[in-house]
């Protein structure tokens, strides 16, 4: 992974309540996954595998409501975490974040 993705992942991963960042391939693979986060390797390959089916499942929705549409974002939110998703072609990037904090690390 090029040190620039790497750099964008430690950003993102310094926002307050920020738990992990996930990457995967398109069958659910990760990809990244940062080691120094509380989240294991085996709880982030866990949260892959379930997010990837519910994110295929919400793009089929949109476009069975809409062919001309494409899911571009998903974000779910329960009480303990809320997790976004950005689907791609070939990856998908997923921040999974505690929902009560919202500033960002000093």
């Amino acid at each position: 992974m090029s040190s620039e993705v790497e750099e964008t992942m430690r950003r993102i991963i310094k926002h307050v309540g920020v738990q992990d960042v996930i990457i995967t391939d398109k069958e659910a693979k990760l990809i990244y996954h940062d080691s120094k986060t509380s989240m294991s390797s085996q709880d982030a390959q866990n949260y892959a595998s379930h997010l990837a089916k519910l994110t295929t499942q919400a793009r089929s929705v949109v476009r069975d409501l809409d062919p001309q549409n494409d899911l571009s974002f998903l974000r779910i939110r329960s009480k303990k975490h809320e997790i976004m998703v950005a689907p791609d072609k070939d990856f998908l990037l997923m921040v999974v974040q505690n929902p009560s904090t919202g500033e960002e690390k000093q």
